[in-house]
């Protein structure tokens, strides 16, 4: 259930490259890998940990996009494009990433061919997830909203422990509840019931959905 990441797409010889131009850099719980409308500098490659990524509507709400775990990349669109952050990167816990100047990462990705893929592949990849993540919690009742939701975390970030499944909560339940435009009070009700009917349980920080299959049907 492990996402597999821009890091695990590339060979041997793209990862010694892009290493030998990096630094290595560590983040404890809540510290800021990048804020939403500065000027980017570099690109992070996480190697440890989770990376909540958010950013404010117009209308001031802090909405959660995603999760980021081990193998991911972040930064990379403001780079490409020599743009302003477009989100809030926050470590979840505590974090090593290394650093790619911006210019250097531009330069190697100019260069190596397999690099510039595996970066089309993960933004295709996170393009299509969006759109799925937008059809999936956008519609529908309350609870297949949540289940919804649960689903995408642990297809994304969820890792297996026999027929469980761990997720780490990216996020207050007011987040949540706000990625799946429902209220925080119906949020916790739709849980509430899961919890109820032995299909997650849940504790600080984290969920365990111990019925995949079961959540899978409730958000059709």
């Amino acid at each position: 259930m492990e996402s597999t990441g821009f890091w695990s797409a590339l060979g041997p010889a793209e990862r010694a490259k892009l290493t030998e131009v990096a630094a290595v850099r560590s983040y404890g719980r809540g510290d800021l890998l990048c804020r939403e409308g500065d000027r980017a500098d570099s690109v992070l490659f996480l190697r440890t940990g989770f990376a909540r990524i958010t950013s404010v509507t117009p209308d001031g709400r802090e909405v959660l996009i995603g999760v980021r775990g081990a193998g991911d990349v972040i930064g990379e669109l403001a780079v490409i494009d020599r743009g302003l952050r477009s989100a809030t990167v926050t470590a979840l816990e505590e974090v090593e990433a290394l650093t790619v100047p911006a210019a250097r990462f531009t330069a190697l990705s100019r260069k190596e061919p397999g690099i510039a893929w595996c970066l089309a592949l993960v933004l295709a990849e996170r393009m299509r997830a969006l759109g799925k993540q937008w059809l999936d919690i956008g519609g529908g009742t309350i609870p297949r909203r949540v289940a919804a939701q649960l689903m995408q975390l642990a297809v994304q970030h969820g890792v297996r422990h026999g027929v469980d499944v761990e997720v780490v909560i990216p996020g207050t339940q007011a987040e949540l509840a706000m990625t799946a435009a429902i209220s925080r009070e119906s949020w916790v009700r739709a849980t509430r019931e899961l919890r109820a009917r032995g299909v997650i349980s849940t504790g600080r920080r984290k969920l365990t959905i111990h019925r995949i299959t079961e959540l899978r049907r409730l958000a059709r």
